[in-house]
């Protein structure tokens, strides 16, 4: 197969048929082997009643459906799981991105040889208090990564079948999953400006919660690109500075305790600040110890509750 296209969704029930007609006519006009895979994050709609009327007419159309909403991520990584396509494109329900787009995402992977493409909506039909909080987001994306894209969070992404069967999406990290394939060897990431439309049906999820969230989770998705293997060395460095500063700052005062005889020493700041140090550091060194046993147990981060799979 060599294209499945994953649809995340909550309550989309007016664009959904017209997305997948339109989907399914790019495949057919450029001859395509696919699958359209619509992902429904527990919506309280007719949404999945839209999925399941496409499937009758055409079986190259399935349906995970979550019994409650779990978010995009959980979305995402139920369909990276089911996707059999050589390329996945995932895009938004809400018709903003254009499947005309496609094609040449596809040709990018599979003749050019990207890992991942995302797309650049570079002329945006957002209000203002969407755009410039994802500028600001963008920026400090790619200051942090490295990864020089212009829209991280565009819902328009093709990738290799290979990167998403070697990656894991959970909590809201969706923002991230160039992050995330990077992290695990996926390095030739492309970028191609691909054509925004204004919403035609319903309103945007977009919220300023969801800005903050995609900050805390950035400063995540950092630490644990570098030390989600090996903790210790971020604690443990920081518990030996604090100790080794500890242990020197109370030697100091021992000498002078004993060699000058100087009085008054437990009662001096410095002597509550090397006691302060060598405590710290002895607790960041149990953190860093524990994060190591932790980091060695694979967690149930996705196991979902699915009401019905078409």
């Amino acid at each position: 197969m060599q294209l499945s296209v994953l649809i995340p969704f909550l309550n989309e029930e007016e664009s959904l048929p017209e997305l997948i007609a339109w989907i399914e006519k790019v495949m057919h006009e450029h001859s395509y082997s696919y699958e359209i895979i619509g992902l429904d994050d527990g919506s309280t709609d007719a949404s999945w009643e839209m999925i399941k009327l496409a499937q009758k007419k055409n079986p190259q159309v399935h349906g995970i459906k979550f019994r409650r909403n779990y978010g995009k991520s959980a979305a995402l990584n139920e369909g990276f799981m089911a996707a059999k396509g050589d390329v996945i494109i995932t895009m938004d329900a809400d018709l903003q991105d254009s499947p005309d787009e496609i094609p040449e995402l596809y040709n990018m992977i599979t003749q050019e040889g990207y890992d991942i493409v995302s797309g650049w909506k570079q002329k945006r039909y957002d209000p203002i208090t969407k755009t410039i909080p994802t500028k600001l987001y963008n920026w400090a994306t790619r200051t942090m990564t490295g990864i020089k894209l212009n829209d991280m969070n565009c819902g328009l992404k093709a990738y290799k079948h290979q990167v998403v069967k070697n990656i894991e999406v959970y909590g809201e990290m969706h923002r991230y999953i160039p992050v995330i394939a990077k992290s695990a060897g996926f390095n030739k990431i492309g970028e191609k400006v691909v054509q925004h439309q204004s919403r035609k049906y319903g309103v945007s999820k977009f919220g300023m919660s969801r800005f903050i969230r995609g900050l805390l989770d950035l400063m995540t998705i950092t630490f644990m690109g570098k030390f989600g293997k090996r903790p210790m060395h971020f604690f443990g460095g920081f518990g030996a500075l604090f100790s080794i500063g500890g242990v020197v700052l109370l030697s100091l005062l021992t000498i002078q305790k004993l060699v000058f005889s100087v009085e008054g020493i437990s009662t001096r700041p410095l002597f509550f600040l090397g006691m302060l140090l060598v405590i710290v550091g002895v607790q960041l060194f149990i953190a860093g110890f524990l994060a190591e046993m932790i980091s060695r147990i694979s967690p149930m981060r996705n196991d979902y509750a699915i009401e019905e799979k078409i």
